[in-house]
């Protein structure tokens, strides 16, 4: 008889989890699951790992999935191969529909290869970079696979990413990641998987327009050209600028939708791990944080925190300088860094337009690239932003931006609101983590692409409004905000798409 089992365990306790597990049950377990695994670290001289555990005497069979066959051979495209679009793509064949995958982007090694040279020369791809090509901008962020999100098909997910290649440890994990370097190699299996299954790749190839007849999905222009289609998913990610003109010019459902933007802070992965678990933090894993502050009138708060990792440009246009945060899976890197950005509403954007939230992130981006003078980015010491002063050199921190950096004060990029809010919020974010607020932790601008500035209406049946066979989907869309949840609301998206031809 399966029995679930809930225990903790002093860090540098050498007893292994199922020695501990089986004491519980009273004999040998023929079945063994971690279910989860969390730091309890809320008394600095008691931390604790706490477990949650499935264990049985007897061989216990876990049925592995069903899926109905769809009749007929719907031609269904998918643009976007993000972690939205891929696992569409791996749900529609497990339906028997093999999917056609187009990404303006190139496969990751590829991309890997571009991203190399815009860091070294400044060259910059528009259609391949940190946001476009294969595995979308999540290839690039330290894979994290946390979601506040309820999804049913979240541990799906995991065990799809386990299946390719990712540490079995994601499946129960309190906060699981990948890692960016194993992101790699999981993204070309994965690819190898959907072309195996006869699934299309389309690399380097850019959706231009729809065609809709009677508010029916009836062609896809791929770079000009008209082709059938039964269905349409755009997995586009939150950076598709030009998509949304086009959908918006094609009659689609727009939306504004709020976000939050500010800057990256860097600070030494050593004091975050102090600050964290004191003197027992040698013996725990890189520490991360998540902070939130209501000091300010607008919520403060930090988000995408990579422990041992870098902070990387991440422009996708011309004359805009972005940043994002990376880490690979060992964290063994010597800053920390963590996006630190102010809620961002309708009315800052100064119009009703459904795209005016591209053109606030815009703004912010251009005023960046205008403060340093080129792709390398600004910054500012956090003790000189405080009082407003000007950074003239660094302390014990030194940025990790790969392009460069320029002193420049946030207040030249940033709007005054959020720039006081941020003023306002970093001593209380300090009162929550001693240290958060040291005066030559670094401040690296500009954190804008959080999340999508538009939603694309849909449906309760996942169309677009007004657009049958057209399906919205993932974080660029405005239904999806991470890898998981990007990932997650692929599946729901395949299982539509699906049940229209079951």
């Amino acid at each position: 008889m399966l029995k679930r089992l809930q225990f903790s365990l002093p860090i540098g306790d050498m007893r292994s989890v199922r020695e501990v597990a089986e004491k519980k049950l009273g004999c040998g377990a023929k079945y063994f699951r971690i279910v989860k695994k969390s730091l309890d670290a809320r008394d600095k001289g008691d931390i604790r790992w706490t477990y949650t555990v499935d264990c049985s005497p007897r061989e216990e069979k876990i049925p592995a999935p069903q899926y109905e066959r769809v009749k007929g051979t719907p031609r269904v495209v998918i643009a976007g191969a993000g972690p939205a679009g891929l696992f569409c793509a791996l749900r529609l064949i497990d339906h028997g529909i093999a999917p056609v995958i187009v990404e303006r982007g190139g496969p990751i090694g590829e991309r890997e290869r571009d991203i190399d040279l815009f860091q070294r020369t400044g060259k910059l791809d528009p259609n391949s970079n940190v946001q476009f090509g294969e595995g979308g901008a999540g290839a690039f962020s330290d894979g994290k696979l946390n979601t506040r999100t309820h999804s049913p098909y979240h541990d799906e997910v995991l065990a799809r990413f386990v299946a390719f290649g990712a540490p079995e440890e994601i499946e129960y994990l309190n906060k699981p990641h990948i890692g960016s370097d194993r992101l790699k190699g999981i993204l070309t299996r994965i690819r190898a998987f959907i072309l195996g299954h006869g699934g299309v790749f389309r690399f380097h190839t850019t959706l231009t327009d729809i065609v809709l007849r009677d508010g029916k999905l009836a062609a896809v222009c791929l770079d000009g050209e008209a082709e059938p289609a039964d269905a349409l998913v755009l997995a586009v990610g939150h950076s598709a600028r030009d998509t949304f003109e086009m959908l918006l010019a094609r009659g689609f459902s727009l939306e504004q939708k709020e976000f939050a933007a500010g800057v990256r802070i860097e600070h030494l992965q050593s004091e975050i791990g102090r600050a964290q678990y004191g003197g027992a933090a040698d013996l725990l894993p890189p520490a991360d944080y998540r902070l939130v502050s209501h000091a300010a009138p607008r919520g403060v708060f930090t988000f995408c925190m990579c422990p041992g990792g870098v902070v990387i440009p991440s422009a996708s246009e011309a004359g805009g300088v972005v940043t994002n945060g990376m880490s690979n899976y060992a964290r063994d890197g010597k800053n920390a860094n963590s996006a630190l950005v102010v809620q961002v509403r309708r009315e800052d954007f100064g119009s009703e337009h459904p795209l005016a939230g591209v053109e606030f992130q815009r703004k912010m981006e251009r005023a960046a690239f205008a403060a340093a003078g080129d792709f390398r980015a600004p910054v500012q010491l956090v003790g000189d932003f405080l009082a407003k002063g000007e950074s003239r050199a660094f302390g014990s921190v030194l940025p990790t931006y790969a392009r460069g950096t320029v002193f420049a004060p946030v207040d030249s990029y940033l709007p005054q609101e959020l720039c006081d809010c941020l003023r306002l919020a970093i001593p209380d974010l300090d009162a929550k983590l001693r240290g958060f607020g040291a005066a030559d932790a670094v401040l690296t601008g500009v954190e804008s692409r959080t999340s999508s500035p538009v939603r694309i209406l849909r449906g309760e049946d996942l169309q677009a409004a007004g657009a049958e066979g057209v399906y919205p989907c993932g974080e660029g869309c405005g239904y999806a905000g991470g890898i998981a949840s990007a990932a997650a609301d692929g599946i729901r998206v395949a299982a539509a798409i699906a049940g229209r031809y079951l």
